[in-house]
């Protein structure tokens, strides 16, 4: 339960940040999708469960408070948390390569899909205009953002896997 809620204020600070950081942002600079790159972290170092429920929670949060068609959102986060999740046995420490893949994979897959299902079917078909305008410039900056957002996540998961083997080992603990 402990590791529930913990993950809920992840999620949740994520979205917050996420929320501010593009009002910070000037207007002609994307905002990095710092939810996916949460959803991918997660299913990247925790598996696919963990990268799904992500996703899904990350997406319904958008979908509350921001969302057009409801449910769009944590679908495809959903998505690509668990698709995230199966290259958990491809997990290293130190590489950060592989995740930075990952997100812009994600990122543009992600946006191809909200277009599809956004746009194309009110026949607003401009996709050369939404790739240039919106999908590559959110992906180079979720990439870039991936950087420093993927050792936050790191780190805060090895502080849970820490806490979650440390109360298995307590002798007031075990059955």
């Amino acid at each position: 339960m402990k590791r529930r809620i913990i993950f809920f204020l992840i999620i949740f600070g994520t979205f917050v940040l996420q929320t501010v950081l593009g009002n910070l942002l000037p207007d002609n600079v994307a905002t990095p999708n710092l939810l996916l790159i949460l959803s991918v972290s997660m299913g990247f170092m925790r598996g696919k469960k963990s990268g799904m429920w992500t996703g899904l929670v990350s997406g319904l949060f958008v979908d509350l408070f921001f969302g057009n068609v409801f449910g769009l959102n944590a679908l495809l986060l959903m998505y690509v948390g668990y698709l995230s999740g199966l290259m958990y046995k491809m997990f290293f420490d130190n590489d950060i390569r592989i995740p930075m893949v990952a997100v812009a994979a994600s990122d543009f897959v992600y946006n191809i899909l909200f277009f599809v299902v956004s746009f194309a079917i009110h026949h607003r078909l401009k996709i050369g205009a939404y790739l240039m305008g919106t999908i590559f410039p959110e992906v180079v900056s979720s990439v870039i953002f991936t950087i420093g957002f993927y050792w936050i996540y790191y780190w805060l998961n090895k502080k849970i896997v820490a806490g979650e083997l440390e109360e298995e080992q307590s002798p007031w603990l075990r059955r």
